[in-house]
């Protein structure tokens, strides 16, 4: 397994990501399958080229095919912060250190920009994702909201030292 960047012309494995981790844990993040599938190709083009030539990232973990995906987001609205964000691994190859190696990816882009600090929001009551989260060196900062308008699950943001 190695892990690399998605390329500017990679829309359509983007897209397929995106899509299995909405598909297969539809309780871990914002966005909905139902939601992002029908996004025009345009959104697909955005998004990419916002992650690949704009300043954020997503990292892919990989061995013949996508096994995991995450994004890094540079924080335009506080200084010397990112954040990671839709962090996913296909379930057949949860708990192999995929996860834990996305994370490190990230943690380390936003070391290599000279940013202080790296949030994210997790389910609450997600042991896998917060166990890895707390076992990195994240910590709560106290806020929390509902997951999405129509979801009874919280979230809870977390926060890393860099």
């Amino acid at each position: 397994m190695h892990v690399r960047k998605l390329e500017h012309h990679e829309l359509d494995l983007h897209r397929e990501l995106r899509l299995r981790a909405l598909r297969d844990s539809p309780d871990a993040f914002r966005d909905t399958y139902a939601e992002i599938v029908t996004r025009p190709s345009s959104y697909w083009k955005e998004l990419t080229q916002a992650v690949t030539e704009r300043g954020d990232v997503m990292f892919i973990a990989y061995q013949e095919f996508a096994l995991g995906s995450v994004y890094g987001f540079a924080d335009r609205t506080a200084s010397r912060m990112a954040r990671l964000g839709g962090m996913w691994v296909d379930p057949a190859w949860r708990r192999r250190g995929i996860g834990e190696a996305l994370l490190n990816e990230v943690v380390g882009w936003s070391r290599n920009l000279g940013h202080e600090r790296l949030r994210l929001w997790s389910v609450v009551g997600s042991p896998g994702p917060l166990a890895l989260y707390r076992k990195a060196g994240f910590v709560a900062t106290g806020k929390e909201e509902p997951l999405a308008l129509a979801s009874t699950l919280s979230i809870a943001e977390m926060e890393m030292k860099l």
